[in-house]
């Protein structure tokens, strides 16, 4: 199993302190507990997790922000008094979707919690680019992304694009995200985690297997190290419905599919975790196409439908892809081929090894996605 310091699995969300519910987010496949109070900690600790602790004392609210040093830092050591040291402990919720007037205070408790508690990191969510200039107080998005990194100095950018509507519609604006937060990441040399959606709500689509593995493959392709889930358990206001767990306390069929998608994530892990990004691109058959193959650094043919690809570096300069079926209603089968000469494997998310690229393999599922790599 992947551990979170690897590549983060999160329930977006509260977690009680209840040791049911914690063991189903463990079968779940999460590494991450969510969000727990600092007594819970033993909890998470037996269910084999971790968690980000939230206390309302260093919740970083717009006056919290302004807050002098002094102040902040007695919080700050008040919560980590208690929490420090505990092996079930990933780091400090601070705030979610920031305006960027508060960096500069962010920065500051970020600062506190790291001298407190080095080991351990200080939790904070960015908006989509979807965000109007008055939430995010910045002139545009990606200067958004840059200065949160050079004011706050996260260990990681988190950010959430909720993309799937009714009718099995994309947001517009979902890759140009994932592009605008890799860009940031690799420009600063930090990972970057994604929030996808895993209920209904508002006019969000009903959460379904396609859905859910195109927003993780995709995620992969643009060399993400977290993935986080909105939510696990099903709020009771408005019309949300479908989370992994109901507003009863039950299982649904959301959770199931969850539970298949992170597990396909575990096995792909050990060898993701050993690549680096080094290229995307969009490959469509026919007009229309964004990245043409022209720019792939690893690819001399490839077609099929409508595609993602994430192109890798693995050890030694070994060549990895990560293509995904971008359609949410249509399987297709593709070809590809490698520029180099070699054998093409596929890297198999249910078991986890290199095995031979062959027969029918070629399929793509929607929004399915497919670890491959050159071997000489």
């Amino acid at each position: 199993m992947l551990k979170p310091e690897e590549f983060a699995i999160l329930p977006w969300g509260w977690t009680p302190g209840d040791r049911y519910a914690m063991q189903g987010i463990r079968e779940c496949g999460f590494n991450l507990a969510g969000f727990v109070e600092p007594n819970h900690l033993n909890l998470v600790g037996e269910s084999g997790l971790k968690a980000l602790v939230y206390s309302a004392d260093t919740h970083v609210g717009d006056s919290e922000a302004k807050l002098p040093i002094a102040e902040i830092a007695r919080r700050v050591k008040h919560l980590t008094n208690t929490t420090k040291g505990h092996p079930a402990l990933y780091g400090y919720y601070l705030r979610d979707e920031p305006n960027a007037k508060v960096f500069p205070g962010l920065r500051k408790w970020a600062a506190a919690f790291q001298k407190a508690d080095p080991d351990s990191c200080a939790y904070i969510n960015l908006f989509p680019n979807y965000a109007n200039s008055e939430q995010v107080g910045s002139v545009d998005y990606e200067h958004h992304l840059d200065a949160y990194v050079k004011t706050v100095r996260p260990r990681f950018i988190s950010y959430d694009h909720y993309a799937l509507m009714e009718g099995g519609i994309l947001r517009a604006g979902y890759f140009e995200n994932l592009e605008s937060v890799r860009r940031v990441a690799l420009r600063h040399r930090i990972p970057f985690w994604n929030i996808v959606l895993s209920n209904a709500h508002f006019n969000y689509m009903e959460p379904n297997a396609a859905g859910f593995r195109f927003q993780l493959y995709t995620t992969l392709a643009y060399g993400g190290r977290g993935i986080s889930y909105f939510t696990y358990f099903a709020p009771t206001t408005g019309n949300y419905r479908l989370a992994p767990i109901d507003q009863f306390g039950n299982k649904t069929a959301t959770w199931e599919m969850l539970r298949h998608l992170n597990f396909q994530l575990h096995h792909l892990g050990p060898t993701y975790l050993k690549c680096k990004s080094i290229n995307v691109f969009h490959h469509d058959d026919g007009a229309g196409e964004r990245r043409p193959l022209e720019n792939s650094r690893l690819l001399s043919e490839l077609g099929g439908g409508s595609l993602l690809v994430g192109e890798f570096e693995g050890p030694s300069q070994q060549p990895f892809v990560i293509l995904v079926n971008k359609s949410l209603q249509h399987s297709f089968h593709f070809h590809v081929r490698f520029k180099k000469p070699g054998t093409i494997k596929m890297i198999n998310a249910y078991t986890g090894r290199c095995e031979p690229w062959a027969g029918e393999n070629n399929w793509l599922a929607a929004g399915q996605g497919m670890f491959l790599c050159l071997e000489k």
